[in-house]
């Protein structure tokens, strides 16, 4: 805007149309790629703030280069003639009115002449303002009433710094029509001058921002919401990795295990987590041992993710290593699980193994809820134990757990593992990829080798999902 225009200037003429149309060409066609990667409201999930987010963005920079196509068509056409292209490509004739809500009626302009208190509004700024013309225009006295009370100051202020010190205007007013329905006008002007250089009146563009302001306040808002929700996800996060970690025994990652594991075998189990940090889950291990003398060897995976697994899981670690404790059998252990899952106020469906090893036998005790067999490794061979009867944990109420026995020897490298140790990103491979294992099983000396033989498997690729592998060999 140019500075200090005189009351006798002369009107200025209109740009090259030429070059002006190549801009609301290149505006129009960056609205609409804008408006092709707008995410689509009728799929707007309510849940998502990073979709809602996304689409407030692109309904404000649509909203904005709507905004520039109509201002770029005023410098075309002027404001006598035409005064805003529109991006749609439509028409209108130089002496009709713009319509009501349109990109024409957003763009208004002023003067206030202070010698003959004459005040002069462009028919798009009656319309901005919900009055019509033969109300007449508002003087500046008059103005502040139909503002915010809390804007009256800054118009007073913007007035005052224009008339007294000839500074420009720039600066927003909210007002409210008659209808009671608020504006947000961002206005603009500049003192004119007499020939002697003395304030003769001001000259103002109001342009309605009202769309814009509310697309940057949805912007704002649903970034809050898209924040507090991340903020909200990395506590949970570190919250479930913390209760993950506390709950599940020493053995696991690459520390080595304790110099002595459970009596008669020596343990070693690891967590592998999902490759989205997100996936914490509730799957779990443990070794313990018992005060008869036995070892209990558990596995499980509870449906979910985030702390309400964890927990859950926790839950369901803590029960079954008292009724181990206890002297109950595997299987009864599993029946009491399943009662206890059917009875929680959050429902959710667990598969697991149970098994218990007697030092002095070699036996293994063991009974399964729908989960895959452990794996039993001798002689360099491997191969799945036949599994007994057992459904989901919370599945069906009143459901009894069969068990199965099997008589270990020393040397023997037994494998319990949740079903998602080898599910990456490229397939699953099932378990005969484990039961490839076992010739490097016979060279290991220890639980911990044959652990760091399956890790490097299955812990370096891409995970779908968190998965849980225990290795127990037994000693001589």
């Amino acid at each position: 805007m140019p500075s200090h225009l005189f009351a006798d200037r002369p009107a200025p003429g209109p740009p090259e149309r030429t070059a002006v149309d190549a801009l609301i060409s290149r505006t129009r066609r960056l609205r609409g790629d804008v408006a092709a990667v707008r995410p689509d409201t009728s799929v707007l999930d309510g849940d998502d703030p990073q979709l809602r987010w996304r689409h407030a963005l692109c309904e404000l920079a649509v909203n904005q280069l709507d905004d520039l196509g109509t201002q770029l068509g005023q410098l075309r056409d002027g404001v006598s003639e035409q005064p805003a292209g529109c991006l749609d490509g439509t028409a209108r004739r130089a002496d009709a009115r713009p319509e009501r809500g349109s990109l024409l009626s957003r763009v208004g302009s002023a003067e206030w002449n202070l010698l003959t208190d004459e005040v002069s509004w462009s028919d798009e700024l009656y319309a901005i303002f919900g009055r019509e013309p033969g109300t007449g225009a508002l003087s500046l006295d008059e103005l502040p009433s139909v503002l915010l009370a809390e804007d009256q100051p800054v118009l007073t202020a913007m007035v005052t710094d224009c008339l007294v010190d000839g500074r420009r205007i720039d600066g927003e007013i909210r007002i409210l029509l008659p209808d009671g329905r608020m504006r947000t006008l961002h206005m603009m002007g500049e003192p004119v001058l007499d020939a002697d250089g003395c304030t003769a009146s001001m000259w103002a563009v109001l342009r309605d921002v009202s769309r814009l302001r509310r697309s940057r306040h949805q912007v704002d808002r649903t970034r809050s919401s898209l924040r507090s929700q991340e903020h909200r996800a990395r506590t949970e996060r570190r919250m479930a990795v913390e209760l993950h970690e506390a709950v599940l025994p020493p053995w696991r990652g690459t520390r080595p295990p304790s110099a002595q594991g459970p009596d008669g075998l020596d343990v070693a189990a690891h967590y592998l987590p999902a490759d989205s940090a997100d996936r914490i889950g509730g799957d779990w291990y443990d070794a313990l041992r018992l005060p008869d003398g036995g070892t209990l060897l558990t596995v499980g995976d509870l449906t979910g993710h985030g702390v309400p697994a964890t927990s859950g899981m926790a839950t369901l670690l803590g029960a079954l290593r008292a009724m181990a404790v206890a002297g109950i059998e595997p299987g009864p252990v599993l029946g009491h699980l399943n009662a206890l899952i059917q009875c929680s106020a959050r429902p959710a469906l667990a598969s697991a193994l149970c098994c218990r090893f007697d030092p002095v036998t070699g036996g293994l005790v063991w009974a399964q809820a729908g989960h895959p067999a452990p794996l039993l490794f001798r002689d360099g061979v491997g191969r799945p134990l036949p599994a007994p009867d057992g459904v989901l944990l919370g599945a069906a109420s009143g459901v009894a757990y069969e068990q199965d026995q099997v008589a270990l020897l020393p040397g023997d490298v037994l494998m319990l593992h949740t079903d998602k140790l080898t599910r990456r990103s490229d397939g699953d491979t099932g378990p005969e990829a484990l039961l490839d294992l076992a010739p490097r099983f016979a060279r290991a000396e220890t639980a911990q080798d044959c652990l760091r033989t399956v890790v490097a498997e299955f812990g370096g690729t891409e995970r779908l999902d968190d998965a849980c592998v225990l290795v127990a060999r037994v000693e001589a």
